[in-house]
């Protein structure tokens, strides 16, 4: 049902879209964190070199789409085409919903709700998504990577 809703959020009542896109898109985040760092996977260091051209073109991608949502919002890594691809939604959107301008299978995500990091980093958005980095579960991104058919 959850999934139906967020096809076609266009369709719903705000509080409905909003309430579906933050249920999904916060279960999805917490799945993607870890407490220790990881070691990224072959298949997905692959993935990024493919389609990124490295790790450091593939963070500085993510940050730039991560610090220039205005406001609230999300980052995403998601799989269209055949490929990874990096967007923001604003609010409680995701690349699931009909209504976004980016559109595909999310297999990472980025809150940057200011409420998501201010009581440690303030104001300080870079310094936050530049922490993230040191949290990621990547085996649970690989496993989002696969189910997206890559």
């Amino acid at each position: 049902v959850l999934l139906d809703l967020l096809a076609n959020a266009g369709k719903q009542k705000p509080v409905i879209r909003n309430n579906a896109g933050g249920h999904w898109n916060h279960s999805f985040f917490w799945e993607i964190l870890t407490p220790k760092q990881e070691v990224m996977p072959d298949k997905v260091l692959n993935l990024i070199n493919r389609d990124f051209g490295n790790v450091d073109k593939f963070k500085t991608e993510f940050a730039a789409a991560a610090t220039s949502r205005f406001g609230s919002g999300w980052a995403w890594v998601y799989v269209a085409n055949g490929k990874l691809k990096i967007g923001s939604t604003p609010n409680q959107d995701n690349p699931l919903m009909d209504v976004s301008d980016i559109k595909g299978l999310p297999v990472m995500a980025l809150d940057v709700w200011e409420h998501a990091y201010y009581l440690k980093y303030q104001n300080k958005r870079a310094d936050y998504i530049k922490a993230f980095w040191s949290i990621v579960n990547w085996n649970q991104v690989e496993k989002h990577i696969t189910k997206a058919g890559l």
